[in-house]
């Protein structure tokens, strides 16, 4: 057992948290209204208190003081002490144990109790009154660590954007129906350094994984009463360290070595992250961290009423990135991740919330800004979520350049067209060539579209083609949560069927939904398990089902059915490595000619004709036709044709006039089939519900006279 000394030494105020120098530990924590922290360290097992310090100094706001000969796996925790004036904005209250914002590790977990709450539950003056138990029982403890590792040769993958191919995945969910796993790796960082998953997102042609958040996260209390919990952790606790659920062993290293085992082969990890709000909630939730540092300054007080937090995420609180100490947190918490796990990338959760400033939102925005400049993060790859709940909150396309944003338009047209909407053809147009109307400026790529159909936040891919309308009867919120225009439809009976015909065109539409993502312009972006036919049973909300409805069902992969698709989606991710007209680096508008007579993009009808206005706008149109074509790598042009048909009949389409032999690269109707076909094909069949890819080789002399494009 350590022997404490009576007082804390100085110390220094930077960095801040807890420091480890080899021959003890400085501690340094921010709070500018704060007038006394404690140190409180804990035994190993984390349940008594053996010392408490006093922090000796304070600079600039930051409390610190050093700790002679502490080491690695100290367990400790701070008190705040100051007034408690709720109509002020400040609730300070000593006898809750606080964690420390930059705790790269948590010992323990919360358990929820009324001692959680600066003020007494159920106090009819409620959280204008003060609780005075003390929280140290039910806290987690913060853990003083050593980030020591041997990355040997780990380099980062590097993907260009516009060869980058993105799988959204949570990392419970991702292997906890693995069979083949030991029970103790699954959910965990040591699953997914396993060999046979990471060869799982080779074949497929995955280049980036995005994982749902991994920092450590609390179970929200209402949900632990009705015996469900917090599945996809956007409730966070701790910006520093991972959540120990997804620790087999405890050990943050778990972490590190499936990163550079997934570098070794070329697949990137982005996390999807959370600085919009963390977990304590309004004015009513619990007193865990930084509202008991300095709540009036870690988070957006409502001007004139400060006893009450802005809402603008829908969580309860917004974090105030409008100042400066909040704003370093966020960014010490990204760069953390990038430095000391070799994190690829980072996609932003709510990121509106994050550009948003007093006046709104605003692109330039300090968060954006050091975002930026930063010589680290700068080189990371950036998404944002460019939404949230707030005034003037959906920004889609108005992210800086370096970002990519979710793009949900691409998501409902891509849909509202397969289901077989009237007047999609127009929109479908813009969002395969990349949403220029929408990326298109301040040198923006098509890349910063990151296009996808599904997403943790809402139906399958399955369950697009098999309902009509969310079931989250399971989730207990009596059908008020999720959304509600889901652009799906059964095809005739809603949910498991067994008419084969019903199935047949669920099948169609799917293998359809998935060609039009791959082979648009833009990023495209998987959710793990579309690739063989994930189904949650029409819950298109499932945060709180940590069960068999959200773990990727493995056992359906091994099906016949579920190799089959696999394969397919495969298949379109080799096609669209391979051409460049496909994927698209830069935006394209039918101005430039490839060859003599070809354009670099054109739109035609069923009938081999250039789309006319009023082509556009016939409410009966169901087949687009697109040709692109761009430089190759080889110095000549690569050009392809794609067919798409959402009618519910066969359709015998022309053929642009164009010299040379079509080859037969795709018809999601028949995936096996393959073609090479002769000089001047003139028509083409499109199967119902069908797409067709077709790869252009011009003859001999029109191949001599390529244009640079």
């Amino acid at each position: 057992m350590m022997r404490f000394p009576t007082r804390l030494m100085r110390g220094a105020s930077a960095p801040l948290g807890a420091t480890w120098d080899g021959q003890g530990v400085n501690f340094a924590v921010f709070s500018a209204n704060a007038q006394r922290i404690d140190l409180c360290v804990f035994d190993p097992s984390g349940r008594r208190e053996v010392a408490r310090f006093e922090l000796p100094e304070r600079t600039d706001e930051v409390w610190h003081g050093y700790l002679p000969d502490a080491r690695p796996g100290l367990l400790y925790g701070y008190r705040a002490y100051g007034p408690y004036e709720p109509l002020r904005g400040h609730r300070f209250n000593p006898h809750k144990l606080l964690i420390d914002p930059y705790a790269r590790a948590l010992h323990g977990t919360l358990s929820w109790s009324d001692s959680l709450f600066g003020y007494r539950v159920n106090s009819p003056r409620a959280d204008l009154s003060i609780d005075r138990r003390d929280s140290a029982p039910a806290m987690p403890k913060s853990v003083v660590a050593n980030d020591a590792f041997n990355w040997g040769d780990d380099r980062l993958p590097r993907v260009p954007w516009e060869r980058t191919v993105i799988m959204e995945a949570h990392l419970r969910g991702l292997s906890m129906r693995r069979g083949d796993l030991l029970s103790v790796e699954r959910g965990t960082f040591q699953a997914l350094s396993d060999p046979r998953l990471i060869d799982h997102l080779l074949r497929l042609g995955i280049t980036t994984l995005e994982l749902m958040p991994v920092h450590a996260f609390v179970r929200d209390r209402f949900l632990l009463e009705r015996g469900l919990t917090n599945y996809w952790g956007y409730n966070t606790l701790a910006f520093f360290a991972p959540h120990a659920g997804y620790l087999a062993e405890g050990s943050p290293h778990e972490i590190r070595t499936a990163v550079r085992r997934l570098h070794a082969a070329g697949i990137e990890v982005i996390l999807d992250v959370v600085y919009n709000h963390t977990c304590e909630g309004s004015e009513l939730g619990p007193t865990l961290c930084y509202r008991g540092l300095d709540n009036a300054v870690y988070y957006r007080l409502v001007p004139e009423d400060e006893r009450h937090l802005i809402n603008d995420t829908g969580c309860g609180n917004t974090l105030n990135l409008s100042h400066p100490r909040v704003l370093q947190m966020v960014m010490d918490s990204l760069r953390h991740w990038a430095l000391d796990y070799h994190i690829d990338g980072f996609r932003f959760d709510l990121c509106s919330t994050l550009g948003r400033e007093s006046y709104g939102f605003d692109p330039f925005c300090g968060f954006f800004d050091v975002l930026r400049q930063d010589p680290v993060l700068s080189t990371r790859k950036l998404i944002a979520e460019p939404w949230d709940p707030g005034p003037g909150g959906y920004q889609l396309g108005n992210h800086p350049p370096g970002f990519a944003e979710w793009n949900d338009r691409y998501r409902d047209t891509v849909r509202r067209f397969w289901r077989g909407d009237a007047l999609m053809r127009g929109d479908l147009a813009a969002r395969l060539s990349g949403s220029a109307d929408v990326f298109d400026r301040r040198g923006r790529h098509p890349w910063a579209s990151i296009n996808f159909i599904t997403s943790h936040d809402g139906f399958t891919l399955t369950d697009v083609v098999s309902y009509d309308r969310k079931h989250n009867d399971a989730n207990g919120e009596d059908g008020q949560d999720g959304h509600s225009e889901n652009f799906s439809t059964g095809w005739g009976a809603e949910g498991p069927t067994d008419d084969p015909a019903i199935r047949a065109v669920r099948d169609r539409v799917r293998r359809a939904m998935l060609a039009t993502l791959f082979l648009s312009q833009g990023t495209p972006m998987l959710l793990a398990g579309d690739e063989f036919g994930q189904t949650q049973g029409g819950n298109n909300n499932a945060y709180c089902q940590d069960n068999p409805t959200t773990w990727l069902d493995w056992p359906l992969a091994a099906t016949h059915a579920g190799h089959a698709l696999t394969a397919y989606v495969a298949r379109l991710a080799a096609l669209r490595a391979a051409h460049p007209s496909v994927r698209g680096r830069n935006y394209l508008y039918g101005k430039r000619e490839t060859r003599p007579g070809l354009l670099d993009i054109a739109w035609y009808g069923p009938e081999g004709h250039p789309m006319t206005p009023d082509a556009w706008n016939d409410d009966h149109g169901r087949i687009l036709g697109l040709l692109r074509s761009c430089a190759d790598d080889g110095g000549g042009a690569d050009t392809t044709y794609l067919l798409m048909n959402a009618g519910d009949a066969d359709a015998d389409c022309i053929l642009p006039p164009v010299p040379g032999k079509w080859t037969l690269l795709l018809d999601s109707t028949d995936p096996g089939r393959t073609a090479t076909l002769s000089d001047r094909l003139a028509h083409w069949t499109v199967g119902a519900h069908g797409v067709v890819l077709l790869g252009f080789t011009p003859d001999a002399r029109h191949a001599k006279e390529t244009v640079d494009a």
